[in-house]
């Protein structure tokens, strides 16, 4: 029996609104897609600039003139003019490390809210231990690249940086727990929304947590008291001394990859632990705007924190290290107790 003409209407009101939910989810895609873009280039783009918004802050608190804050930016443009070089006794790990380096900052960046309050197309990829893998893979090829140099300062510094690394693990695992066991799951998405909505005021719990969470930044980045990035003593060395046998392009994108890795964890710790209020509900222009605005505000504070501690403290002995992260994951267990008993 051939369909009467209320059938066909049927079926073509069916059709209609098919197609109208295939247009729906292809605009939704490209509109996060267009947010991912747009939060990568700001990664890309202000990390160098923090770097150089640290060093000016030191040196005028020094009562010093310092760098301008655009300097980072001219390195780089002055290191990708320049020859690379390579040793001879290198492997192929040596050659692929920088673009590991820098890589896994991106990577990372899909993973946390660095402008948007709802997660993205990419964000349930991984959680924020999974993230923390990430973020560690450029550390491992760095430190694979440092002792398959050759060079004697490289392997001295991969050896630290592996030391205070495992030293750093315990207070991270500790601080993701705490995390979890408070807001109900390990997704930055989820965490940032849920510690912020279940209580008005900043818990003890949860300014210990984020205490926690930046000594051990400092410490994984490579900044005082654990290093100083600023130094030319190759003994005192961690950080640079792992790049010692790079130089053109793959130093600059190792240069660029550690400032973008700075960045993307001071936005972990501002937009999830300590204030996430400023990031986008909606994938909009004035809303994007907003939010790089908020972030770049969040990031000019925490700029002036970590030049007042670099300024007050100075760099401590190797073998003190274990006293600093002893102290971050007794601060990140506390929390985890006082989260527990406040329940």
């Amino acid at each position: 029996m051939a369909p009467d003409h209320e059938d066909r209407k049927a079926f073509r009101e069916l059709g209609d609104g098919a197609s109208l939910d295939r247009v729906h989810l292809g605009c939704h895609v490209l509109a996060d897609a267009v947010g991912q873009v747009v939060a990568l280039l700001v990664v890309l783009a202000l990390a160098p600039l923090l770097k150089g918004v640290i060093e000016t802050g030191k040196a005028r608190l020094q009562s010093r003139r310092g760098p301008s804050p655009l300097q980072p930016y001219r390195d780089l443009r002055k290191l990708f003019g320049k020859d690379r070089s390579t040793t001879p006794d290198a492997s192929f790990i040596f050659r692929v490390a920088p673009y590991v380096v820098f890589a896994t900052p991106i990577a990372f960046a899909v993973l946390i809210p660095v402008l948007t309050a709802a997660p993205l197309s990419w964000a349930f990829m991984a959680d924020m231990v999974g993230s923390g893998f990430v973020i560690g893979i450029g550390g491992f090829f760095t430190n694979l690249a440092a002792m398959d140099s050759g060079s004697v300062y490289g392997g001295l510094g991969a050896s630290r940086s592996r030391f205070v690394s495992s030293l750093a693990e315990p207070t991270f695992i500790v601080v993701f727990f705490a995390v979890g066991f408070i807001s109900g799951g390990t997704v930055p998405f989820v965490v940032n929304q849920t510690l912020f909505t279940s209580s008005a005021a900043i818990t003890p719990s949860h300014a210990l947590i984020a205490a926690a969470f930046l000594m051990v930044v400092l410490a994984e980045t490579g900044r005082l008291p654990i290093d100083n990035p600023n130094s030319a003593q190759e003994l005192s060395m961690i950080e640079s001394s792992r790049l010692f046998e790079y130089a053109g392009s793959d130093q600059a994108l190792m240069e660029w990859g550690g400032a973008m890795k700075l960045f993307v964890v001071l936005v972990v710790w501002l937009n999830v632990l300590v204030f996430p209020p400023g990031l986008a509900g909606a994938v909009t222009v004035p809303a994007f705007a907003v939010a790089i605005a908020t972030l770049v505000g969040k990031m000019l504070a925490a700029a002036f924190l970590i030049v007042v501690i670099e300024s007050a403290l100075a760099k401590i002995r190797i073998m003190r290290v274990p006293e600093y992260l002893g102290g971050s994951f007794v601060l990140a267990f506390l929390g985890l107790v006082l989260s527990t008993l406040g329940r």
